[in-house]
C-alpha cells in the first residue's frame, strides 16, 4: 500500500477508527471524551462530537450518513445527530464500560456490548439483553439477523435473531475482535494467544489460523479485505499484518510506527485501510488503477 496520508486527531489517545457505510468518512474515537468526522479523501475534520463523560470506545454511522452511535467508558450509549452535532438520545444502562457499538442495517436499532444490551433507537430501555456471556463482550457485529459477539470468556457467540438460536464455539483465549466474512459464510476472531482464527459460521470447523503478530495485553482490531481475500490485524509491535486467506501465508507487515496499532478499518469497497496508534490515523490507499493483489506483490518486491 501506499505510503499513508497521516492525521493529528488531537483528541487524545485513538481508540477506534471506523469507516462510515461508504467509506467516505472516518470516525476516530478519543480518550478525550471526543468523537470526530473526518473526510477520507481531504483528510480534514467535518464535526467533533462532545457529550461523553469518559473515553469513547466505538462508534458506527447509520447507512444514510445521518446518525452516528457511539460508545464509552461512561457506561453510556449516545445517538447523535451527524448534522448538528447534537446528542440525539444517551442510553444508559451497562453496569460498566461499553466496548463496542454498531446500529443494525436500516439504524433502527443500536446494539452494544458490555453486558451486551441491544437498544431501540426510539427508546431508552433495551429491548433485549442478551447475558450469557460469563464475562465482558469485547466485540460485536451484525448482519441481517444474526448478531455475532465476542467474549473475554473466549466464546463466540452467533445469535439467529428471526429464530432464537444460539451458536457457541470455544476459544481457549479472551477474544479482542469478531467480525463476519463479506460472502456471509465465515467468521474470523482474534484472541490473546496472538492468533486469529477463521471459522466456518455454520460448522464452527477451523479454516485458517493466522499468527506471527504480537497481541497479549491489548483489545486490537482485526478484519478482512472488502472481497475476502486478506485477513488483517493489528499488533502490539506497531505493525498491521496481512495473509493470505486462504494460504495463511504472511504476505505484508505494515509498518505504522513505534507503538501498538490501537485499531483498524478495511474500506468496504475499495483497497484502502484506516490505522490507529496514539494520537492518529493513518489512510492507506491504493492507486485507483492497483488491484488488491497487486499492491501485496509491489510490497513483496520491495521488500
Amino acid at each position: 500500500m501506499s505510503f499513508p496520508q497521516t492525521i493529528d486527531c488531537q483528541q487524545g489517545a485513538v481508540r477506534a477508527v471506523r469507516f462510515n457505510a461508504d467509506g467516505n468518512y472516518l470516525l476516530s474515537c478519543g480518550s478525550d471524551k471526543s468523537l470526530k468526522l473526518w473526510s477520507v479523501s481531504r483528510g480534514t475534520l467535518l464535526k467533533t462530537y462532545s457529550g461523553h463523560g469518559y473515553e469513547v470506545l466505538d462508534a458506527d454511522g447509520s447507512y444514510d450518513n445521518s446518525q452516528l452511535c457511539s460508545c464509552s467508558s461512561d457506561k453510556t450509549v449516545i445517538l447523535w445527530d451527524v448534522a448538528t452535532g447534537q446528542v440525539t438520545r444517551k442510553l444508559r444502562g451497562h453496569a460498566g464500560k461499553v466496548n463496542c457499538v454498531q446500529f443494525n442495517e436500516e439504524a433502527t436499532v443500536i446494539l452494544s456490548g458490555d453486558a451486551l444490551l441491544g437498544h431501540q433507537v426510539q427508546k431508552f430501555d433495551p429491548i433485549q439483553i442478551l447475558d450469557e456471556a460469563q464475562d465482558g463482550v469485547s466485540s460485536l457485529k451484525v448482519s441481517e439477523h444474526e448478531l455475532l459477539t465476542g467474549s473475554v470468556d473466549g466464546r463466540v457467540r452467533r445469535y439467529d435473531l428471526r429464530m432464537g438460536q444460539l451458536h457457541v464455539d470455544f476459544i481457549n483465549s479472551p477474544i479482542t475482535c469478531v467480525c463476519f466474512s463479506a460472502d456471509g459464510q465465515c467468521t474470523l476472531t482474534s484472541s490473546l494467544d496472538s492468533t486469529v482464527r477463521l471459522l466456518d459460521k455454520s460448522t464452527g470447523e477451523m479454516l485458517g489460523e493466522y499468527t506471527g503478530h504480537k497481541m497479549k495485553g491489548y483489545k486490537l482490531d482485526c478484519c478482512l479485505s472488502s472481497k475476502d481475500t486478506h485477513v488483517l490485524s493489528c499488533s502490539e509491535d506497531g505493525h498491521v499484518y496481512c495473509w493470505d486467506l486462504v494460504e495463511g501465508s504472511l504476505m505484508l507487515k505494515l509498518p505504522v510506527g513505534k507503538a501498538v496499532v490501537q485499531s483498524l478499518s478495511f474500506h468496504p469497497s475499495e483497497t484502502r485501510l484506516l490505522t490507529a496508534m496514539e494520537g492518529r490515523v493513518q489512510v492507506w490507499g491504493a492507486e485507483p488503477e492497483e488491484t488488491e493483489e497487486d499492491v501485496v506483490v509491489v510490497q513483496q518486491e520491495k521488500a
